[in-house]
């Protein structure tokens, strides 16, 4: 079990996807954006829990948009998807005809990311018509086509690109299949993909030498996979590095909040004061005083109060990334315990600082 400071490592890194499976896996940010917003209001979720993810959400959102961890499929449903967007002409992710061929696991994976990427209409071939029914239910971005596999051959001459991910041990498209469909539009680059995700392989690699076909497999998207897997290492790097200050950050505001019950005293000490002395003047004014002017001496003596106590309050901030603000904030809480004579625990809070002075010099 993790405690203390390698506890809000741990979150933090989650919420930055550096403790993923999939490493920049932007899903795992959402889920910490639910924990938090699930847990207001429950018992034990108090300000410093609450203010740990608030701090651990804004790390993820600052490595995610600096690093760009999360650009470059790491996933060989993802590379599919990638590579047709990039063999396509600009936009024709949109306006491509996209056949899937099995909705296996696969298969669901190259539908959603197909999804995810603007895809709105999706032929899918499979056995059963009931399995293509339910990942309708499921998702939802797209509409989604079933088609048996008697009809694959007629499927594949509508398609611009052909996704295959059965478990087939034998190939479903040959040469003289390729042979006989009719070309793709010149819109859409007169060359037919198909991106064979399955193993074994459902297209053979011969249908590559008909002009107006291009095969792609798992071979090849395995290097893209490999490549942007190095990439993200990289960023990872990067992006420890602004857990670093973020996680400093958190620190310094959680510090802060051990000033709470002095600055709460102080504040209640000039209060007292104030009600006591503007009461005083209320009386010397008479009965006749109107609530205008009232309210008006009400307030200023407010503001002359918030004014003397803003110095005070600020030097009362407990900066945890620099050890001389830390030890000038214990001699400050010193000066204020003598000069109001606040009751408070100050050994506590001493303790407290010394132990983050003494680390901030290591």
């Amino acid at each position: 079990m993790l405690r203390d400071n390698d506890a809000s490592q741990h979150l933090f890194q989650v919420a930055s996807g550096l403790d993923s499976l999939v490493l920049g896996e932007g899903q795992i940010l959402a889920q910490v954006k639910q924990v938090h917003k699930v847990g207001q209001g429950v018992l034990g979720f108090e300000r410093n829990i609450g203010g740990l993810f608030k701090h651990a959400i804004t790390a993820g959102k600052r490595v995610r948009s600096e690093t760009n961890i999360a650009a470059g499929a790491v996933s060989v449903s993802s590379a599919a998807v990638e590579l047709a967007i990039m063999k396509l002409p600009k936009d024709g992710i949109f306006f491509a005809k996209m056949l899937v061929i099995g909705a296996g696991k696969m298969g669901k994976l190259v539908i959603r990311h197909l999804i995810a990427k603007g895809c709105k209409r999706i032929v899918v071939v499979n056995r059963s018509e009931e399995r293509v029914s339910l990942l309708q239910q499921e998702l939802t971005g797209a509409e989604l086509i079933y088609k048996p596999l008697t009809e694959m051959l007629n499927s594949a001459a509508e398609a611009d690109v052909v996704f295959t991910s059965t478990a087939s041990e034998t190939p479903l498209f040959l040469k003289e299949h390729a042979e006989v469909l009719p070309p793709v539009s010149a819109k859409m680059g007169g060359i037919r993909l198909f991106i064979d995700i399955a193993v074994p392989r459902n297209v053979a690699v011969c249908v590559s030498e008909v002009n107006s076909s291009r095969v792609y497999n798992v071979d090849d998207l395995k290097e893209v996979v490999d490549a942007n897997k190095e990439d993200r290492q990289k960023k990872a790097l990067e992006a420890q590095v602004i857990i670093d200050e973020e996680l400093r950050l958190f620190e310094a505001w959680r510090d802060s909040l051990e000033t709470v019950p002095t600055i709460k005293k102080l504040r209640a000490y000039a209060e007292r004061i104030r009600i006591a002395e503007l009461e005083k003047c209320l009386s010397k004014m008479g009965d006749d005083v109107s609530k205008k002017n009232r309210k008006l001496v009400d307030d200023l003596s407010r503001g002359i109060v918030n004014k003397l106590l803003h110095g005070p309050m600020q030097h009362l901030r407990c900066d945890g990334s620099d050890s001389r603000t830390l030890s000038e904030t214990l001699e400050n809480m010193h000066a204020l315990e003598r000069m109001f004579s606040l009751e408070s625990d100050i050994f506590v809070l001493e303790q407290k600082i010394r132990a983050k002075i003494e680390q901030a010099q290591k």
